[in-house]
């Protein structure tokens, strides 16, 4: 079995450190190729029974591009009035994607009954089939950041919508759309906390010993 070092530990904690949503993009493209190598790694992600039910749509289109960007400020403006007074104006301030700079836009899809695997693992729990797709979205965030891409997650979409838009199957449910390219501005401090939405809780390290 192979192992790592301590300098590899520490190194990987930073990358984890660095992984961050990223919304300010450089219009650059990407290095030829580099798209590709970072979707081989996402592909080495754990899955339920090893189903691999990760698919992924990769969106060019101009027409399809300026449909996702429709879709996200309709939902932005409803999202918006679910706030009152003070809170309302800082989120209407918010950059909450970066969908008219990044070179890349990349939807995830999930197959809904792969025939990969043949239902091992999942018969009592089929959204771990769900969850085994964001397993490759954060294998492939952690690629991309250790490549110098930044990524970032748009979800204030309407699902069905973007459905119609990226002409997903019946078979497939969608799971995210993403947004890849250089990062305008590179930082270790979410752009949230930046923004004075939220500091970072620790509520997460709380373990509950049974």
């Amino acid at each position: 079995m192979t192992s790592f070092d301590d300098d590899f530990y520490q190194e990987f904690l930073r990358l984890l450190v660095w992984r961050r949503d990223v919304r300010r993009f450089k219009t650059d493209q990407l290095t030829p190729g580099l798209l590709d190598l970072l979707l081989d790694a996402a592909c080495t992600a754990p899955s339920v029974g090893n189903s691999r039910p990760w698919r992924f749509v990769s969106v060019r289109s101009p027409v399809k591009k300026a449909a996702v960007r429709e879709i996200f400020l309709t939902e932005n403006a409803k999202a918006a009035e679910g706030y009152q007074d003070e809170k309302r104006k800082l989120y209407q301030k918010l950059k909450l994607s970066g969908l008219d700079d990044a070179p890349e836009h990349l939807a995830v899809l999930c197959e809904i009954d792969p025939a990969e695997g043949a239902g091992l693992g999942r018969q009592t729990m089929p959204e771990t089939l769900a969850y085994s797709a964001v397993c490759a979205i954060f294998t492939l965030w952690l690629a991309a950041r250790a490549q110098g891409v930044g990524m970032g997650w748009v979800s204030i979409l309407n699902p069905e919508k973007i459905g119609e838009v990226l002409e997903i199957s019946a078979t497939q449910k969608f799971i995210g759309y993403f947004c890849l390219g250089y990062p305008l501005r590179p930082s270790v401090t979410p752009e949230l906390e930046e923004a004075g939405w939220q500091d970072r809780t620790h509520i997460c390290r709380t373990v509950r010993v049974i």
